[in-house]
C-alpha cells in the first residue's frame, strides 16, 4: 500500500472521528438544552421579567439583572469596538515590522487565552481603586472590554489582511491617501470579519461571571440602574445565586434565566448576523 492511499485513509478516518464528536457533542447540547427548557419554560411570564428579586422564588423576578446585563454589553460594546478597530488597523496598516510589533502581537494573542478572573482582579485595581468608579456598571464594562479587546483586535487584523492588495494599490493609483484608502476602500472590505469579531467578543462578555464578582457585582439588588455609576448585577450571576440554594423553586428560577439570558444572546448575535450579510451583499453587489 503506497503512501498516498495510507494518507487518504487517514484523513477519511479523522473526517469521521470529527463527525462523530461532533453528532455526540450537539446531542448533549441539546440534552441540557432541552433540560433547561423542559424546567424554566413554565417559570416564564410578565410578573418574573418585571419582578425585583426575593428571598421567595415564587415572588422573584429577573428585572434588575437583565436591565443590569443591557447596561453592562452597551457601554462594552461602546469602549471595545472603537479601540479594537483602532488598535487592529494601526498594527496591520500603519505599524513597522519589528522585533518589539512581533512581541506586541504574540502578546495580544496570548491575552485572549487568560483566565477571566485574572481581568476581573486587574479591573478591580485600576478601575474600582484607582480610578474611583466603584464597583459600578462603567468599571464592570471596562473590565469586561479589557477582556474581550484581544479577540475584536485580532479578529480585526485577521480581516483587514485578507483584503486583496490590489484594492490598496488601485485606490493609490487613483491618487487615494493612505487613510482614505482604508476608510473608503478597506474597511468596508473587511466589515464582515470585523464584525464577525465584534460578535464572538460580546457573546463572551454577556456570560461572563467571575471578572464582575471579583469588582464587586451584588447578587441581589433590589432596585434597576439609571446611571453608568450605579452598582448592578447581571443574569450570569443572579442565574449563580439561585442555583446555589438548595431549593428546588429557585432552580426552576435560574433554568427560566438561563432561558433569558440565551435569547438575549441569540437576538444579538442574529442582529449582528443580519447587518453583517447585508454589508457583505453591498459591498459584492
Amino acid at each position: 500500500m503506497n503512501n498516498s492511499k495510507v494518507n487518504r485513509i487517514k484523513d477519511k478516518a479523522f473526517n469521521y472521528f470529527g463527525i462523530f464528536c461532533t453528532l455526540i457533542g450537539l446531542v448533549i447540547l441539546a440534552f441540557f438544552i432541552g433540560n433547561i427548557f423542559y424546567d424554566g419554560i413554565t417559570r416564564i411570564d410578565w410578573d418574573f421579567l418585571t419582578a425585583l428579586p426575593s428571598r421567595k422564588a415564587e415572588k422573584a423576578g429577573i428585572l434588575t439583572a437583565w436591565v443590569g446585563s443591557i447596561w453592562i454589553v452597551v457601554f462594552t460594546f461602546l469602549i471595545v469596538v472603537p479601540l479594537g478597530i483602532a488598535a487592529g488597523i494601526y498594527l496591520e496598516e500603519y505599524g513597522k515590522k519589528s522585533k518589539l510589533s512581533e512581541l506586541l502581537e504574540v502578546n495580544i494573542s496570548n491575552l485572549a487565552g487568560v483566565p477571566s478572573v485574572i481581568y476581573g482582579l486587574l479591573g478591580l485595581e485600576i478601575f474600582v481603586r484607582v480610578l474611583g468608579m466603584g464597583n459600578s456598571i462603567l468599571a464592570g464594562s471596562f473590565t469586561l472590554a479589557l477582556l474581550v479587546l484581544p479577540i475584536v483586535i485580532v479578529s480585526s487584523r485577521e480581516a483587514l489582511k485578507a483584503v486583496p492588495k490590489s484594492i490598496r494599490l488601485a485606490s493609490f493609483a487613483l491618487g487615494s491617501s493612505k487613510w482614505q484608502t482604508i476608510w473608503h476602500q478597506v474597511l468596508p472590505a473587511s466589515f464582515g470579519g470585523i464584525l464577525t469579531g465584534v460578535i464572538l467578543a460580546i457573546s463572551r462578555a454577556v456570560g461572563e461571571t467571575a471578572p464582575l464578582i471579583v469588582i464587586g457585582a451584588l447578587a441581589y439588588v433590589p432596585f434597576t440602574p439609571s446611571s453608568p455609576m450605579d452598582e448592578f448585577t447581571v443574569l450570569p450571576i443572579q442565574i449563580f445565586n439561585w442555583i446555589s440554594r438548595p431549593q428546588h423553586e429557585f432552580t426552576v428560577n435560574a433554568a427560566a434565566a438561563i432561558i433569558v439570558l440565551l435569547i438575549i444572546t441569540f437576538t444579538m448575535n442574529g442582529i449582528a448576523v443580519y447587518f453583517r450579510n447585508k454589508w457583505q451583499k453591498k459591498i459584492n453587489w
